[in-house]
């Protein structure tokens, strides 16, 4: 049996302040940041699976800081109460001192760290006499995870190290890759994983239920040749991921977001967590307390809340009024009484329908709080699906990173771009996902309405609205509630510490 110890190093050591009375729990935990095997014999080569779980766990293990840095900054979202430094660099006023800096720079190299790690020790046991495709294979999950985390680095900092060992001391010796550089990367990655992974959707894997597939690693290449406008590239990906017919949008939007959204037909990569269904005892789950209610009367009585540090911004609220957006609107809204007043106090607004209220689908009760006017319902688990017994926010849910409407969307937003396909059209890709939102189809679509269903589709998702606008240089749509963004805002100053231990960002940094 493998052993596994994780040991601090001087070049990544972590300098988190305390951030409230609420939070100071969880950020008392030790950052795991490197990769050790001990006492490993590799002729046990039913062991070597062991090494995949346990890089799912790591991505799993996504710490609470880091999705809201990623996220925060697009027009969909606001930072919410008391945390001035987050509030400050969703309005491009950066402190590179602010700890959620470093410390999402440090939970993004641990796993990639990690993983590498990982890979390292398959090897070892592939040479030993293990189950050769299962190796490649294991390989290749693990590669997607790298991936997808690698993209999220070099979309908060631009130019980043690409590790290419488990040993943190070699970074010292890699240099800087521009975001380019990256995303090409990231493709090529992806092109030598799709051969060796399962082409069935990730719910369909009897292994592991839920884990990467081919279709996966294909979304994420489609992410990155977005991302460096080689359109036929994308559509080439998404064709692929389309025409395999095994996707389909989940026609419920409201429940894709909770527990019977959970391994979806739609989703394509999710971070898994439960409760096992059971009233107490072990348990695994992302920190949802940071986009719960501060203030509410849930249905469930005894049910708890969260930080309410994550809002809806009104400007999205409109846009989602002016489309008469019910569906998707709720979902991803939740409104309070000072939060449709506000709405009401435009006089385009006054006249609002019935179906704008405090009260959720299912019972519960969102009250006024300082801090918030609006939460996120992506984040929000109705109190009637916590398992009896559990009260803590979100306990059970899942958290979706990759769904099969962005996909759809990938590709069209290619198609309008120029480039070609003999699978959907792009006015058939956006109607599909308009229809599940209960709209009329559009009869032609261009780049504007592409991103505006995506706008639409995606707010509160991983910065989804916020990344399409710097692709598109249409950054005045960020320029909104007293906000100036300027070109030089584009990517996050690298964190203070790290341009203390790391020669190539304190280089970077004094040319910023």
């Amino acid at each position: 049996m493998t052993t596994y110890k994780y040991i601090s190093v001087l070049f990544l050591a972590v300098s988190i302040l305390l951030v409230g009375p609420s939070c100071t729990d969880v950020l008392d935990e030790p950052l795991e940041n490197e990769f050790i095997a001990e006492d490993t014999d590799y002729s046990q080569t039913e062991n070597m699976v062991l090494l995949l779980y346990g890089a799912y766990a790591e991505l799993y293990s996504l710490q609470w800081e880091t999705f809201p840095l990623i996220s925060v900054r697009g027009d969909d979202v606001n930072a919410a109460g008391d945390q001035f430094p987050l509030i400050e660099t969703d309005e491009f006023r950066y402190d590179r001192n602010f700890w959620m800096y470093n410390s999402t720079w440090l939970n993004l190299y641990s796993d990639l760290l990690y993983w590498h790690g990982a890979m390292e020790e398959i090897e070892k046991y592939r040479e030993a006499g293990a189950n050769e495709a299962n190796a490649r294979q294991y390989i290749a999950e693990i590669r997607v995870m790298r991936a997808f985390e690698l993209m999220y680095l070099a979309k908060l900092w631009g130019s980043v190290l690409i590790p290419n060992a488990s040993e943190p001391s070699h970074l010292f010796n890699v240099e800087l890759s521009d975001y380019q550089t990256v995303m090409q990367h990231i493709s090529m990655e992806m092109d030598a994983a799709i051969p060796d992974l399962p082409s069935v959707r990730p719910n369909q894997r009897a292994d592991v239920r839920g884990g990467v597939t081919r279709y996966t690693a294909l979304a994420v290449k489609a992410r990155a040749n977005m991302e460096l406008g080689n359109y036929a590239a994308v559509v080439e990906a998404t064709d692929e991921i389309i025409g395999s017919g095994l996707f389909v949008l989940e026609p419920d939007y409201y429940q894709l977001f909770k527990i019977p959204g959970k391994l979806n037909d739609e989703n394509l990569l999710e971070l898994q967590y439960s409760d096992f269904g059971q009233a107490s005892g072990t348990r695994t789950r992302y920190l949802w307390d940071f986009f719960g209610p501060s203030s509410w009367t849930p249905a469930v009585s005894g049910a708890g809340g969260g930080w309410g540090f994550f809002e809806p911004t009104e400007k999205y609220v409109k846009f989602m009024l002016d489309r008469n957006e019910q569906e998707r609107l709720t979902t991803s809204v939740l409104f309070t009484p000072d939060g449709i007043a506000a709405i009401q106090s435009d006089a385009a607004y006054q006249n609002l329908p019935d179906w704008v209220s405090n009260v959720s689908p299912d019972g519960d009760v969102f009250n006024n709080h300082p801090r918030y006017n609006f939460l996120s319902g992506k984040h929000y688990l109705p109190s009637t699906q916590l398992t009896p017994g559990r009260f803590t926010y979100g306990e059970n849910k899942n958290f979706t990173c990759i769904r099969y409407a962005e996909v759809l969307l990938l590709h069209a937003e290619a198609l309008v771009n120029g480039a070609s396909s003999q699978v959907l059209s792009a006015t058939e890709a956006v109607n599909q996902v308009r229809a599940r939102a209960g709209l009329n189809n559009l009869p032609s679509v261009d780049l504007d309405a592409v991103l505006d269903e995506k706008f639409a589709e995606f707010a509160m998702e991983w910065g989804i609205r916020y990344f399409d606008l710097i692709r598109y240089d249409r950054t005045d749509e960020l320029n909104y509630a007293g906000r100036t963004f300027s070109e030089g805002d584009r990517y996050l100053p690298y964190p203070l510490e790290q341009q203390d231990i790391l020669p190539q960002i304190r280089e970077a940094a004094n040319e910023e």
